[in-house]
């Protein structure tokens, strides 16, 4: 997608034109340098070959409402448009209110919204980005899929990007095979509790606390200011991981002198345990297709997201086979019992501390 834009008088004229490199179902342009709160003019060609022009404002990545009455109104430039070939220009006119040197937004989809109306639902874009226009020259930008490679990451984005990298390892996979431990190997040795406490406080907890304060870093060099969603709730994930190694400590370290069933805390661990994972895997999605775009204007490759899908996936699927060997964990705990009792019976006693270390932990 090229982005020609001259000034005409009072007005400026741009004209959008696709380089016949993929479908074009629309395209677009904006005055700013985030989706939020930007002004834009989309369009698209009907299947009468006439061009629809939508003025819209933009609101995070949902779906732009349109201006009913834009305080400039864009003006189709017909003959400077083109609808036959693989290469389709789009042209309008609007009043100029912007001198100098400016930050635009740019987007592109291959899907058309099939309707002519102004208020047709826009489908998702597949390359966006933004640039630098000057408004007393004639500039031209080249669409990202067209040269190879794109504009430099700024400091800024590589914080993100780390932060995300990271933390994602972290709950992502780090924290989930520590909870797979348990569930996939309590039958089979004695030594899954080490191993999920080591990989839980020793190896995912270093991993994570990275992760946090480069979040934080992130957020003291965009400028700081109200934390948004994303931020609220990264912090109350990385408070509810500080709260399930207590729970997991509790448990291990204080037992109960008598019992004869599993502790209610063991419930709560595992409880907390699946929501803290669930709402990882929520933050990661999150930033990966909204808060980063937000904050750089670019979006992380398409493989990231396959990878979060793959994995929440096989996570999913050793969880639930985790869960198939809950009857066999069950008779384990109930001969133990038996053996626990006829034990105190022969030296006529009532103690159940073999008990309370098999199951308690």
């Amino acid at each position: 997608m090229c982005i020609t834009a001259f000034m005409d008088g009072s007005n400026v004229d741009y004209i959008m034109t696709s380089t016949g490199s993929q479908n074009v179902g629309w395209m677009a342009i904006g005055w700013g340098k985030h989706m939020a709160d930007t002004d834009m003019v989309i369009a698209w060609e009907n299947s009468d070959k006439s061009i629809t022009l939508s003025q819209r404002r933009g609101q995070g990545h949902d779906n732009p409402v349109v201006v009913d009455s834009p305080s400039y109104k864009a003006t189709l430039l017909q003959t400077l448009s083109t609808t036959s070939g693989s290469q389709k220009s789009y042209a309008f006119s609007i009043p100029s209110v912007i001198t100098g040197k400016t930050s635009m937004i740019y987007a592109i989809g291959d899907l058309n919204p099939n309707s002519s109306s102004v208020n047709a639902d826009i489908p998702q874009h597949n390359h966006f980005g933004v640039f630098t226009v000057d408004m007393s020259l004639t500039t031209e930008v080249p669409f990202p899929g067209q040269i190879p490679l794109t504009k430099p990451l700024t400091g800024l984005e590589k914080t993100f990007i780390a932060h995300g990298a990271i933390i994602a390892t972290g709950f992502m996979i780090l924290l989930p095979i520590g909870a797979l431990v348990p569930r996939l190997l309590r039958t089979f040795t004695s030594w899954w509790y080490p191993t999920h406490m080591t990989l839980e406080w020793f190896v995912a907890g270093p991993v994570i606390l990275i992760g946090f304060i480069l979040g934080c870093v992130a957020y003291a060099k965009n400028g700081g200011g109200p934390i948004d969603g994303h931020g609220i709730w990264g912090i109350i994930l990385f408070a509810v991981y500080v709260v399930q190694l207590g729970i997991g400590s509790l448990i291990y370290w204080v037992k109960p002198k008598v019992l004869r069933r599993r502790p209610v805390q063991n419930y709560i661990h595992a409880i907390v345990g699946l929501f803290m994972i669930g709402l990882a895997f929520y933050q990661v999605r999150d930033g990966i297709t909204s808060e980063f775009p937000r904050v750089a204007s670019r979006e992380i490759s398409k493989p990231a997201m396959v990878a979060w899908y793959v994995l929440m996936a096989l996570i999913v699927i050793l969880y639930i086979g985790g869960l198939c060997l809950l009857p066999r964990q069950y008779r384990q705990e109930r001969l133990h019992e038996l053996e626990k009792r006829e034990m105190d019976r022969a030296r006529g006693t009532n103690g159940n501390s073999r008990f309370n270390e098999e199951i308690t932990a």
